[in-house]
């Protein structure tokens, strides 16, 4: 449970000359690869704790982040660990009081919106921006660095937790280590990304006919859904339409086809898993395409997925309407429905218009 990032309360911490880590050195076991995977490889063990494709594909995004901002490796190892105590590194749409996210960071307590809070790029980047403002907070004893930031009220399970962060980092580090402060912004090198361990799997098998369907342009009389949460989820994604797609990629500037779905929930206030793998399972099944509604996720196998373990997904929009990040070359597309109708595998609804509303959402700082 993370409080709030404004007027931090420093908490007693010792002086160091060095970085202090823990000097036991977690081991990954892998347990599934790249058939169950996704830009951050299967599923793993790590120092006892299983994480799904879903929670690497987290871990991956938190490094990712913490690359572009050129900020040193310690910085992901401590980001890590902290999201391993807080959610186990999944997007959770619950926690104590009104936390929720990857950090279970609290609107009320001036982290953001609930809909900001769910996106796991932002929600990394208010950790980040909370951690680097801490005097020393890369020589800080192991823990100390992410109790500072959280100011949890259980300060010892952090420490007990950087031996796997830093084995989980070790994954997805692309490069040499980034010095402590970061070069200044548009100076030094440039910007790495994280690796990605599996191959691109998301991409579309579905033939397209622009013709039948503008790829960028909605229809004329085209309108979004009422209810409050489709309509936003809907508006989000037909927002994106023209950007590219990269696999692993959670926005803003691009996505691959579930972070679009993850990034659109988030923006209604849902939280969804990560990954294609993870979302097959999120809401409930939808029993046939005549009973979509708009919001609704689509998952068919894709370029290289199969009926069991499909890789790519998509949202109905509405008015026969799919918005997707469809593969590299093509960026995010509307698509007609009736193109993807005989390849559906599974139809999951993540909120129901008749579902109880999210909790009311915190002011931003």
């Amino acid at each position: 449970m993370a409080a709030a990032p404004a007027g931090l309360v420093m908490l007693p911490i010792l002086a160091l000359a060095l970085i202090v880590v823990p000097t036991a050195t977690a081991t990954v076991v892998q347990l599934s690869g790249c058939e169950q995977g996704g830009p951050g490889g299967g599923s793993v063990v790590v120092d006892r704790q299983q994480l799904g494709a879903g929670e690497m594909d987290i871990a991956r995004t938190i490094v990712d982040v913490v690359q572009q901002r050129r900020l040193p490796r310690r910085a992901a190892v401590l980001a890590i660990a902290t999201a391993m105590v807080e959610s186990g590194l999944r997007n959770l749409d619950y926690g104590d009081r009104d936390s929720v996210g990857v950090f279970q960071q609290r609107p009320s307590q001036g982290w953001g919106t609930r809909a900001q809070i769910l996106d796991p790029v932002y929600a990394t980047g208010k950790f980040l921006d909370v951690l680097v403002a801490l005097p020393g907070w890369d020589t800080m004893a192991p823990g100390r660095a992410e109790q500072a930031v959280q100011r949890s009220g259980f300060p010892d399970r952090y420490a007990p937790r950087e031996s796997a962060a830093a084995a989980i980092v070790d994954r997805f580090w692309a490069g040499p280590d980034n010095p402590t402060p970061p070069s200044p912004p548009g100076g030094g090198t440039e910007a790495v990304q994280a690796k990605t361990l599996c191959p691109d799997q998301g991409g579309s098998d579905v033939l397209r006919d622009p013709g039948q369907v503008d790829p960028k342009k909605l229809p004329s009389g085209f309108t979004l859904p009422t209810d409050v949460r489709q309509r936003a989820a809907v508006g989000f994604a037909l927002g994106q339409v023209g950007k590219p797609y990269v696999w692993g990629a959670k926005g803003p500037n691009a996505y691959d086809c579930s972070g679009l779905m993850l990034a659109s929930w988030a923006a209604a206030g849902v939280g969804i898993p990560s990954g294609t793998v993870s979302q097959v399972h999120a809401g409930h099944a939808v029993s046939s395409i005549q009973q979509v509604q708009p919001g609704d996720l689509l998952f068919i196998p894709g370029s290289l997925g199969t009926v069991r373990v499909p890789r790519h997904v998509g949202m109905y929009a509405g008015h026969g309407l799919i918005v997707d990040a469809y593969d590299t070359d093509t960026g995010v597309i509307l698509e007609p429905l009736s193109a993807w109708t005989s390849k559906i595998v599974a139809i999951r609804r993540i909120a129901d218009p008749s579902s109880p509303s999210p909790p009311p959402e915190g002011s931003p700082l």
